[in-house]
């Protein structure tokens, strides 16, 4: 649990780089877009005869320098909402708009463009390769992309450093804490300059202290202005957002 009290204010966060938006390209929506728009978004699962109905016409909209928190228990719906926001799944009926670009309409490969580049992972159990440097781990996502090896490795040393792990540049994931592990997940989200961070319960995995300090992070990212979805059940992290919205029963609730 992490107590509200230990959250973080904006005035208190510490300064950490801004985001270029230069770098983003094609990504970034235009003036007054939404970086997320879900309209009547339906997510049906069918097993023989029976129809789940994960998701029930949700409406939502996520504007450039938000950071929002998806809320709910078990079973409400979140995880389906995430992996649609985050271009892992498709939806059933509805329309879903990812920084101006009507998601529905693109084939499976361009999906998973838009996939690598717009949006930048944060998971629960951190999804690092395993003996593998935290800057390989982190230059990774940019190998896909095409990016030649030096830029990559010149632009995850960046991404380290602004979190502050620039000492442990050659550290495997075994050599590192929890805490620091999910730093090392937060610099390979931000190195390939998406427009939105979605971060899937991103200290289920971490004790208080390196949770809280996670979630610190997030708060000064945010602060310099990245976008950033969180999805989690713990209301006491979900305090760290500075909206929050709930899901129950696959709908959100006004």
């Amino acid at each position: 649990m992490i107590p509200v009290a230990a959250i973080p204010r904006e005035d208190e966060a510490a300064p950490v780089a801004p985001p270029d938006p230069a770098a983003a390209g094609a990504w970034l929506p235009e003036d007054g877009t939404p970086v997320i728009s879900l309209r009547g978004i339906t997510r049906i699962y069918s097993t023989g005869r029976l129809e789940v109905e994960a998701l029930r016409g949700i409406d939502l909209d996520v504007f450039p320098g938000d950071f929002i928190a998806i809320v709910g228990p078990s079973g409400s719906g979140k995880s389906t909402l995430m992996n649609i926001i985050g271009c892992l799944d498709r939806p059933t009926a509805g329309t879903y708009f990812l920084a101006g670009t009507e998601v529905e309409t693109l084939d499976d490969d361009d999906l998973a463009r838009v996939r690598s580049r717009a949006v930048g992972f944060v998971f629960q159990s951190f999804n690092l390769l395993p003996r593998t440097s935290a800057l390989e781990n982190v230059a990774t996502p940019l190998l896909y992309q095409g990016v030649p090896r030096h830029e990559r490795l010149e632009r995850a040393k960046a991404a380290l450093e602004r979190l502050g792990l620039g000492d442990r540049l050659d550290h495997e994931p075994s050599e590192l804490s929890g805490g620091q592990q999910q730093r090392v997940a937060i610099a390979r989200a931000l190195v390939t300059r998406p427009v939105l961070i979605l971060a899937d319960e991103p200290t289920g995995n971490l004790d208080s202290a390196s949770g809280l300090e996670v979630l610190h992070l997030l708060h000064e990212l945010n602060a310099a202005g990245a976008t950033i979805v969180l999805i989690t059940h713990d209301s006491d992290v979900a305090v760290a957002a500075t909206r929050q919205v709930h899901v129950r029963d696959g709908s959100l609730l006004a």
